[in-house]
Formats: structure tokens, C-alpha cells, sequence
């Protein structure tokens, strides 16, 4: 069934403990979103690159603005511990963006497979039946499905995501809480925005322009990698894992 190759569970338990350990260790990608505080609805992406995993971060790219959620961030689960000393907890419906390390990947997107060949992450084009489930008691929790390909709907609450506006005309799945751990958050993307201060329920949103640049960039062969938190934490984070420097 299609939604299986496209659901937001993209890492076992185990590869999860494993990264914790090292989590950029495989990574030849990384974007870093970093803010001023755990409020913040709005801050600064960078992308870099390296060419071995043993290799310096180099910044690719200009900085490009995001706006985030309307309430701000709180930890996420992703390749790191949640709620690593101060800040909130993510939880369903708390209109927060994650904040930790999360792999990225596949795409989606309003056009047809083959008009989307360009970019090279795994893609789902999106269709009327595409739905994203965000109801914590059903199975398939924090899965994009085919409403059309499912015997047994058992949720009641979900996103279309052929939206009538251009919001996921283009997206990436970040695979924040990827072992569907109920009520912890569901359906996380990084997105096009509505505009330079509209802030989001929950995901990271940029202008068009700039979501296309990075889904020509980003490569599954270098395994990329979302980094984001406010910007005290990053640095208390550096002193244990090996992160890109900030300017």
C-alpha cells in the first residue's frame, strides 16, 4: 500500500538510539533553524554541507527567513532526547514546531511524479485522497495515507493535503516523533508560507522560492538532517555534539 512507503515512520527504535549517540554522524546535509527564544514565531535557516562525514560544516547559500509556530517550539522526538533541560514539551495540537534533530524526507507535492523528477528525496504527489492523520487513537497516527487505499477508516480527525491554497505545493516531511507515539505531535513538514509573518500550527514554512532551492539541494544519498532550537540551547548542545557553527 502506498502510504507504508510514504508514512512519516521512517526510523526504527533502535536506529533512533543508535543516532542519539552521533546523530549528524552519517549526515553530509544539514539544515539548522535557530531563534531567540522557545516563543519565537519566526527565525533564521542555514543549510550546509560537507564533503565527508568526517569533514568541516560549510555554509551553503544565503540565510533564509522561516516563520514557525504560532506558539513557538518545545522538544520533539527525533534523533535526540526530548526536553533536554529547560523548554516545553511538544504534544498534540499545541500549535509548536518540534525543536531536537530529525531526519528529513521524502517530498511532496501538488505535481505529478514525473513533473517533480528534478528533485531527488523520494516523492508523493498529492492527491485529492491524501490525507494526514492526526487523530492520536487511530493506527494510522502521524502517517500521510490514501483515504482511497484504507479498508477501515479509524480516525476522526485529519488534514487534507491537497490544500485549494499553494501551502504544499511543495513540502518536505520532517519525521519528528517517528515511532507514532500517541499525542506526541503528528505531521510535521517544512512548507511554503502564507507570507513573512504568518505563523504556522506546528511546521517550518519559507517562501517558495527558497523551499525549491533546497529540494534541488537536498540529496537522500547524504542522509539531511533538520536541526532547531533556540539558539542558547544550540550552543549548549555543541558541547556534545559536533554542529555546524553559527555565526
Amino acid at each position: 500500500m502506498r502510504f507504508i512507503r510514504f508514512s512519516l515512520l521512517l526510523i526504527a527504535s533502535g536506529a533512533i538510539a543508535a543516532a542519539a549517540r552521533d546523530p549528524l554522524r552519517n549526515s553530509r546535509q544539514c539544515l539548522v533553524v535557530v531563534t531567540k527564544d522557545w516563543n519565537s514565531t519566526t527565525g533564521v535557516l542555514r543549510a550546509f554541507e560537507r564533503t565527508g562525514t568526517a569533514g568541516a560544516w560549510k555554509i551553503r547559500g544565503p540565510d533564509i527567513p522561516v516563520v514557525l509556530g504560532k506558539n513557538g517550539l518545545g522538544w520533539g522526538l527525533g534523533l535526540v532526547n526530548a526536553k533536554r533541560g529547560s523548554g516545553p514539551g511538544k504534544i498534540e495540537g499545541d500549535n509548536k514546531v518540534p525543536a531536537g534533530i530529525f531526519r528529513l524526507g521524502p517530498a511532496f507535492g501538488y505535481a505529478s511524479a514525473q513533473s517533480a523528477r528534478w528533485i531527488k528525496l523520494p516523492y508523493l504527489p498529492l492527491t485529492a485522497q491524501t490525507e494526514g492523520v492526526d487523530d492520536p487513537h487511530s493506527r494510522y497516527y502521524n502517517r500521510l495515507v490514501e483515504r482511497s487505499e484504507i479498508a477501515r477508516v479509524d480516525w476522526r480527525t485529519s488534514e487534507q493535503m491537497r490544500r485549494t491554497d499553494d501551502l504544499y505545493k511543495w513540502g518536505i516531511i520532517v519525521a519528528h516523533n517517528p515511532a507514532a507515539t500517541p499525542g506526541a505531535g503528528s505531521c510535521i513538514f517544512m512548507h511554503i508560507w502564507k507570507n513573512s509573518s504568518a505563523a504556522t500550527v506546528g511546521c517550518t514554512a519559507m517562501a517558495e522560492q527558497n523551499l525549491i532551492q533546497l529540494l534541488k539541494w537536498l540529496n537522500p544519498a547524504a542522509q539531511p538532517v533538520l536541526v532547531q532550537m533556540p539558539r542558547r540551547d544550540y550552543v549548549a548542545m555543541q558541547s556534545e555534539i559536533v554542529l555546524p557553527e553559527m555565526r
